[in-house]
Order: structure tokens, then sequence, then C-alpha cells
């Protein structure tokens, strides 16, 4: 490795340090330290908002919103030049187990990763009989993010389509027990906008007919839900009530690690199978940089290979590499310490948001929480009222020419898109039940705006100022 010295004189100096003697040597953790405290004093010299002008400036509908703490662990991470998973990644995995109280976290380099690991993970062989295989049935939604149904494609299931409750946007629970077949094997949702889906519904539905529960928890990282399933309340946070939960970490998200994700489970043989599927499909657990863990590297006897073949190349399914990297971790490590003010931030900007447009509620259809949550909203989604004197893109019109950004519901109806059209086609490859009547009205008249941590109050003014006077004049 060559490495080419910056000149003394371009070093960086804290105050004081100028009039040291210029061949004076520096220790490493001496220059270490120095190069951290630059970083931390040049993010907050370059931390300065810049003004809002109304009109002007875009009022976005998610973002990062970080500090000097993720520069600096940031910066910290890259003189390690640890580039793969490493100390900062470790510590991720435990922090998020802390907080949303699971027994395993593995990172992986995004949230349609995450959902990928997830149901692959259900297709091993050590399940036994619960094993998700070729032609079972996989219960979800299509008004959604298409990256909760495209991993039960790829691993050769079928997706099972439930009609939304249109308050919630979320599974109708009571049309979730006419789905279930003799082939279903697995049940997967995502909250959405941050909101729970009814948790008890389909975890008892789930228990009747020993079904899989996989929680797609990428838009709802801190919501809470209330469980009367078991006699007596228990709140907890999401994601730690199916046998598998996924997060992202992209920008837009409740965290951010630039790209990044995570899979959870409190069941040990699941996260066994899920850091495999991770890490190439590899039968060994050792953590990278670590050899013989099991104390058999040389010794066992796997499928048809020599005896003695090297533990760590032998492969017990077909996996994938999608591994976080130690940079994108450092940067998480922040950022998880904040999850409860991010948190809190997002439910008083939905509660501000909520109480200006109600008196509108002969136009619009205002988002409901699931009764039992507490969301830790991702957006604020608004319906456009059949008995309006507008249309929904009037409105989205309206919003976007005031720079407001404004958000589809994801997919809408992702039976209507054109990943369908083969499947549609041929009559083939999934199965609705019912009908999608919700989901269509939902996909043709709704659409989301901002609640994130980084909504100020004159953006959140501006906001219902356009929203309230376009309702004003279409009421006159």
């Amino acid at each position: 490795m060559t490495v080419i010295p910056l000149p003394r004189r371009h070093l960086p100096v804290e105050d004081g340090e100028a009039g040291r003697e210029s061949a004076e040597p520096a220790t490493p953790a001496e220059l270490r330290r120095q190069i951290l405290r630059l970083t931390h004093r040049y993010s907050e010299a370059t931390a300065g908002k810049k003004p809002f002008v109304a009109g002007r400036t875009r009022v976005d509908y998610a973002g990062r919103v970080y500090d000097s703490d993720e520069v600096t662990n940031l910066v910290s991470a890259a003189l390690d030049f640890w580039l793969t998973e490493g100390p900062y990644a470790h510590g991720l995995e435990q922090a998020l187990c802390r907080f949303l109280g699971v027994g395993h976290t593995a990172l992986v380099n995004s949230g349609s990763s995450a959902n990928l690991v997830a149901l692959s993970a259900l297709t091993a062989r050590e399940l036994g009989e619960r094993r998700l295989g070729p032609g079972d049935e996989v219960i979800t939604v299509a008004g959604g993010f298409p990256t909760t149904v495209a991993p039960i494609v790829q691993v050769g299931a079928v997706p099972v389509f439930v009609d939304l409750h249109v308050a919630t946007a979320n599974i109708d629970p009571e049309k979730l027990e006419d789905a279930v077949s003799s082939r279903t094997r697995a049940v997967m949702l995502a909250h959405t906008l941050g909101n729970p889906f009814d948790i008890d519904e389909v975890l008892a539905c789930c228990r009747r007919h020993g079904l899989w529960l996989v929680e797609d928890n990428c838009d709802a990282l801190g919501s809470r839900y209330t469980s009367t399933g078991h006699g007596r309340p228990v709140t907890r946070l999401t994601g730690g009530f199916g046998d598998i939960a996924t997060s992202s970490f992209y920008p837009a998200h409740h965290m951010t690690t630039g790209e990044g994700g995570a899979v959870y489970t409190s069941d040990d043989l699941l996260d066994t199978i899920i850091r495999s599927v991770r890490d190439w499909g590899r039968g060994c657990w050792c953590k990278p940089g670590r050899d013989n863990t099991c104390g058999e590297r040389f010794s066992g006897c796997h499928g048809d290979l020599p005896f003695g073949y090297d533990h760590k190349y032998v492969y017990a399914r077909f996996g994938y590499n999608l591994k976080m990297t130690d940079l994108q971790a450092a940067v998480g490590v922040a950022q998880v310490s904040k999850l409860e003010a991010f948190g809190q931030a997002r439910r008083d900007n939905f509660r501000y948001l909520y109480r200006h447009l109600a008196p509108y509620a002969d136009m619009l259809r205002l988002p409901e929480a699931t009764r039992g949550a507490d969301p830790s909203w991702f957006g604020f989604l608004i319906g456009v009222l059949p008995e309006a004197p507008f249309t929904r893109a009037d409105l989205v019109a309206e919003l976007e020419q005031a720079k407001i950004q404004t958000r589809a519901l994801f997919a809408g109806n992702l039976l209507r898109h054109p990943c369908f059209d083969e499947m549609r086609s041929t009559g083939s490859g999934y199965r609705v039940t019912g009908d999608l009547d919700a989901t269509d009205t939902i996909m043709r008249s709704s659409f989301w705006v901002g609640v994130y941590p980084g909504m100020t109050a004159d953006r959140l003014d501006h906001m219902v100022e356009t929203v309230t006077g376009f309702l004003d004049r279409h009421r006159s």
C-alpha cells in the first residue's frame, strides 16, 4: 500500500496549536483526535439552516436529518479504513436489538435486501414442514411498495392479495381469514406510512393456521402498538411482533445510513439462517476476520465434499452478499440514538397538520391510526372525497406549484403495473381474494405529504396555508 504524506503546512490545526515547532512529531492518536475535533467544528460551522421562502424553497416530503455526531462517526470509520462490516456494524446491531427489544439484528445493504433475506430464510430446509416451498402462498396486499411483494415471487412462492381498509390504508383483517388456503405458509405485510396494521388480528390468524409473520417495518421504525392478544395490554414497538421483521435506512426513512437496512428476529435458528442467506449462503458462522469458531473447521463432513473440507467454504444454501459497510453503520450508530426524538417530531408534525385540516372533513379523508396504535408517522395521507368539487390531481397540482412535494401511496395497486403484465395474461403466479376496491379507491383519490423531523414550522405553515387556501376557494 502506498501512502502519500500530506505536507505538514497543509494539515488543519486547532486554535493554539499553530505555534508548535514544525518539526515536532505528532502521534497517530494525537492526529486522530485533532482530525475528529476539526471535523466536529467543521460540521457545526456548516450546519446553518438556509432561510425558507414560501413558494420558492422546496418543502421536501422527507430527507436526512443529522448533525456533527454522524459526520464525526463517518470520518472516524474512514480513518480506520474498515470498508466492510466491522466494529460500528456490530455496535449498530446491538443498539437496534436494545431499541426494538429483539434478540438478533442482521444489517444489510437496503430495505429491499432485508425483505429478500427474510423471505429467503423461510425457504430453508432446517424449518421442516413449515418451510416455504415453490408454489406455496404468502398473503400480502397490492397497495404498497413493490419490494414487499417482489421477494415472494423471487423465491418461487405465490402472492395472495387481500384488500385494504380505506381509513387506515392497511390490510382489512376481516378479509384475511378468507385468503388462507392449504398452501398458505406465511403473511408478509408492511405498516403503511408508519401506521401499524391490526397486529392482534393478524397474529391471531397466523397462530390459528401455523403461519409465519414477516413484518415489513421499513416505514414504521419507532411506531408502537398495544396488544391485548394475551389477556392484558402490552405495548411494544413494531418490528418485535413478527417471526421476522425488516427495516430500511434509506434517507427518507426514520433513520438513515444512506443505503442500508436490517433484518430482525428473536429466534436463534432463524437468525443463523438469515445470516447465512446474507453471507453468500455459507454454512460457517464465524464473524469476519475470525476462524474456527465451531472448532471443526477442518474435521467435519459436509454433503459430498471431502472429509475435512474447509468449513468457511461450505455452502448450506444459495445466498447473496448483502452486508452493510462499517462506514454506513457509523452513521447509523449516531442516528439510532436520536430515534425517540425523531419519532416525537413526526408525531408532533402529524398532529399539527391534522388539527388544521380536520375542519375540511367534508372534502378530505384524513389518516386514521389503527386501534391500539401509536404511529411514528412516515407521511400524512390525504384522500379527496368523491363529493369534493375538485380532484386529487387538482390539489396535487396546487401543492407542487407551491414547491410542496407530494407522493402517491407507492404502487397504488401493484397488479396494475407492467411488472404484472405477463402474470396477468397467463392467469397464473398470483391469487386475489375478493376484490381490491379499497386499494383502487386509495390509488385514485389519495396522496401524502411529509412529516419528517426536518419539517420546520415555517414549512408546515406554508403547507397548511396552501391546502386550506385551495379548499376555501372551492368551498365558497
